[in-house]
């Protein structure tokens, strides 16, 4: 097992946007897993960037990624609402998810909720976000499926609809959102591996 524990990819879920530390900037469910796991801070990495998108993850945190016996990758969003181009999608998460999970470690992600649900835009535009969603969580447990990545589902899970687990802007997870996810990645990675990911 190398020094490194968890190494976390994607954009400002990642990041932790929406739970702010008190010291500044941003805690978020990276180091609350971490803490769950039994990982040291010193074990820990957290490259996600707010705005990144699939191609940045491919492009830039990927390389960047050190050994780790633990990623969890959330990056997508970015992709779904703005110019989507879903061979670009699929392509760039299997790359993320090929190359990670070549590597012999455990890797998660998560799939999306309605968060088109809880956008300000023209209900025009709203369906069409949500064919997208739709379409990138049929994609992600695909590419997820394949390669052996463990997959929470978010999208079957009602209590992610409630309104106190997101931030004003319908993007970021509220501090409990943050908390909820910490919590459920945890039971999955210790549900679905009898490997241990603490370093």
């Amino acid at each position: 097992m190398t020094g490194v524990g968890l190494i976390a990819l994607g954009d400002s879920f990642v990041e932790g946007r929406g739970d702010p530390a008190a010291t500044g900037g941003y805690r978020g469910w990276v180091p609350r897993l971490a803490g769950q796991l039994g990982m040291r801070p010193s074990a820990v990495r957290n490259g996600g960037t707010h705005g990144a998108t699939t191609g940045d993850v491919v492009a830039r945190q990927l390389p960047a990624a050190a050994r780790a016996g633990l990623y969890g990758v959330v990056v997508g969003v970015n992709d779904l609402v703005s110019a989507f181009d879903p061979d670009a999608f699929e392509q760039n998460l299997d790359t993320i998810f090929g190359t990670l999970c070549a590597t012999g470690a455990t890797v998660f992600t998560a799939d999306y909720p309605d968060i088109p649900g809880r956008l300000p835009v023209p209900e025009s535009f709203r369906g069409l976000l949500r064919e997208r969603f739709t379409h990138a969580n049929e994609v992600l447990a695909k590419v997820t499926a394949d390669h052996g990545a463990l997959l929470l589902d978010l999208a079957a899970r009602p209590e992610w609809d409630r309104p106190e687990v997101w931030t004003e802007d319908g993007l970021h997870p509220s501090p409990l959102g943050h908390r909820m996810f910490a919590a459920a990645a945890g039971e999955l990675i210790s549900s679905t591996t009898a490997t241990t990911v603490a370093a």
